[in-house]
């Protein structure tokens, strides 16, 4: 099983959504950054379920234990381990479904693979892996905050409403002033309205999360296989729920003509820039200085309160009906995954790209 990430900025996640604890360890972050717990917390506080009425009401507090690697509030360049531990599973919620497959679930696949598997909240395949993801983000975002780099997210669709704005026409400092996190407080307000409906209908909805990030320098990225595009999609594809990546004018930029479509350069102030930025910040693979941007959809939370049809690991044909605690919808407690997968990516390049250039080194 793959449990880690990044070349350089390397992080190695443990830990079931109804084991003991769930936790990482983070190689390569850089000797004397400075390690803001508080600011870890917040992150995790984000993510965190029983927010709101529009998420799971499991009450976990999240709180990060950070075990090694840091000194004085810095941290020492040696691995740094971070845990927390679990406290309010409810493992009989899922002793109904200890033998049978939920529709759309991992349950299936990983008793194919393993012979076995952990029906406990889907065990490893549970998001309550992504506490560890987060809080390895949180030390990334430490790091790029150092240069200048920020990274932020925010909801832009729940089901069939979409926000209908660019970033830039939005004040992404308002990102977390509604439940939803969605810079558009209007529009958040009838999104909430939408999901805490169907909530009540048992059911659950989609959405989509956008992602920016501002200040990152040209030429982060290593072709031909690790093109920059390439790792953010691969990092978001990784997030449990998540269906789609697309960055850029992504799938509606096959409605453009190379003519339209095309990022003409200039020079401002000494600076190379692009007039237009169909390209997402990235061509070639690589970083070109201009804003990247990106789309991550999700599907609907598999976990419904109906009945579903499906068979046990006899073959048998059975009825499966969910119960316990789960999100209507993940898109307001993915935002802060989104933002440390990201986080991670651009850490890894910028720790990689130290290694490409003599100038860069001396």
């Amino acid at each position: 099983m793959s449990s880690s990430f990044g070349k350089l900025f390397r992080i190695t996640t443990f830990g079931e959504s109804h084991g003991k604890a769930v936790g990482l360890i983070l190689e390569g972050c850089p000797a004397g950054l400075e390690i803001d717990e508080d600011f870890i917390q917040y992150e995790l506080d984000r993510r965190k379920p029983g927010q709101s009425k529009i998420t799971t009401q499991r009450k976990e507090e999240d709180k990060m234990q950070i075990l090694s690697g840091v000194f004085e509030g810095k941290a020492t360049g040696t691995p740094l381990a971070m845990m927390v531990w679990n406290e309010d599973q409810r493992s009989k919620d899922y002793s109904h479904i200890a033998d049978k497959f939920r529709p759309s679930h991992a349950d299936f696949t990983y008793h194919v693979k393993y012979g076995l598997r952990d029906y406990r909240g889907g065990g490893r395949s549970s998001a309550r892996e992504t506490i560890a993801r987060v809080a390895a983000g949180a030390v990334a975002k430490l790091f790029l905050k150092k240069l200048g780099i920020t990274v932020q997210s925010y909801v832009s669709q729940v089901g069939p409403m979409k926000l209908g704005k660019s970033y830039q026409d939005l004040d992404l400092s308002t990102i977390d002033d509604n439940i939803l996190r969605c810079p558009d407080q209007s529009m958040a307000a009838t999104m909430i309205e939408f999901i805490d409906q169907i909530r009540k209908d048992q059911d659950t909805v989609g959405g989509i999360i956008s992602c920016v990030i501002k200040g990152c320098p040209a030429g982060l990225g290593e072709p031909v296989f690790d093109k920059l595009h390439a790792e953010l999609g691969k990092a978001m594809l990784s997030i449990n729920a998540v269906k789609g990546f697309e960055y850029g004018s992504g799938f509606e930029g096959i409605a453009l003509r190379g003519s339209e479509h095309n990022d003409e350069f200039f020079v401002e102030n000494g600076s190379v820039k692009t007039k237009t930025n169909h390209s997402g910040g990235v061509q070639g693979g690589i970083s070109n200085g201009q804003d990247i941007f990106f789309n991550v959809a999700f599907k609907p939370v598999a976990t419904i309160m109906k009945d579903q049809a499906s068979i046990n690991e006899s073959g048998d044909t059975v009825t499966v009906s969910g119960k316990g605690r789960h999100d209507p919808c993940v898109v307001p407690r993915a935002v802060p995954i989104v933002d440390a997968m990201a986080a991670l990516v651009v850490a890894d390049f910028l720790l990689r790209n130290k290694s490409i250039r003599l100038d860069s080194l001396i």
